[in-house]
């Protein structure tokens, strides 16, 4: 175990980046993306789109519901087409498609038909394997001696704890230095995942869930992907950036602070707490 490990129930890596003190709870704020279902023809009102965009970032959960508005289906039904769909995922996923429903704009038509659930998740579990299996991901993946699937869990949590693009490599390598040095990763966004939340305030008693995706009770990866990552976020996973950071800390927008120094990160901490309480006698 590395020796400056801070004690658990002091400090936490949080969603975004973000560390705060466990006393005060971290309010992580959700992003509601509305899937364009209509769109606008000038002169003739609104008609059904022809296209879904999934975005970056998406759990399954959120694609499955897209899915099924986007195609007038009842609430459930691409859920449960799983069983037909026939996904060509990796043996490690045993069947469950999270990180593997890539992240672009599908046709919700082919050849003047509507598409089934079944046939555009298959779409999106395709684009991933092209995406993943190519020779960039693949070589990159184990040049860093893990599998494409690890690679994906790790985007997948970068996706989800990075507060800008340019964060990625460097919270990827936070992910691996935590890793190699024996230390939980203590990430929130994984205790989100277990909880089906995106918004909550996660206190102590969150990160004693009993669940093999909460990182603070639990050593190594989750066992499966928390999200559905996009490009950015695979490319940080096989090519992490240089650095020794053990935490990081989005003291405010735009200054997203990393260190290897417990003591300096603490200073950060306090200066974080500091701009949330000015913030919120401001609103």
């Amino acid at each position: 175990m590395y020796q400056n490990t801070p004690p658990r129930s002091t400090i936490r890596l949080t969603r975004r980046g973000r560390l705060v003190l466990i006393a005060t709870g971290a309010v992580v704020a959700g992003t509601a993306v509305a899937v364009p279902l209509l769109m606008l023809d000038s002169g003739q009102g609104a008609k059904e789109s022809t296209t879904l965009l999934i975005p970056e970032g998406w759990r399954a959960g959120q694609v499955y519901d897209a899915v099924d508005k986007a195609l007038a289906q009842p609430p459930g039904t691409a859920k449960r087409s799983l069983a037909k769909a026939h996904l060509k995922l990796p043996n490690e996923a045993e069947g469950n498609p999270e990180g593997y429903l890539f992240p672009a704009t599908y046709p919700l038509e082919r050849n003047g038909r509507k598409t089934t659930p079944e046939a555009l998740l298959s779409f999106m579990v395709d684009t991933a394997n092209k995406k993943f299996n190519g020779a960039p991901i693949a070589a990159g993946a184990q040049r860093n001696a893990m599998n494409v699937y690890q690679a994906v869990t790790i985007a997948s949590i970068v996706q989800a704890e990075a507060a800008t693009k340019a964060d990625m490599a460097k919270v990827a390598r936070v992910v691996f230095n935590r890793l190699e040095r024996g230390m939980p990763l203590q990430m929130d966004s994984t205790v989100n995942y277990a909880l089906n939340r995106s918004t909550l305030r996660t206190t102590s008693a969150d990160t004693r869930i009993d669940s093999p995706y909460n990182s603070y009770q639990r050593m190594g990866l989750p066992p499966t992907p928390i999200d559905n990552p996009g490009e950015d976020a695979m490319r940080a996973a096989i090519a992490p950036a240089a650095g020794n950071w053990l935490y990081f800390v989005t003291v405010k927008p735009g200054d997203t602070r990393f260190t290897d120094n417990f003591e300096e990160h603490r200073r950060n901490v306090a200066e974080f707490n500091k701009n949330q309480k000015n913030a919120a006698k401001q609103d």
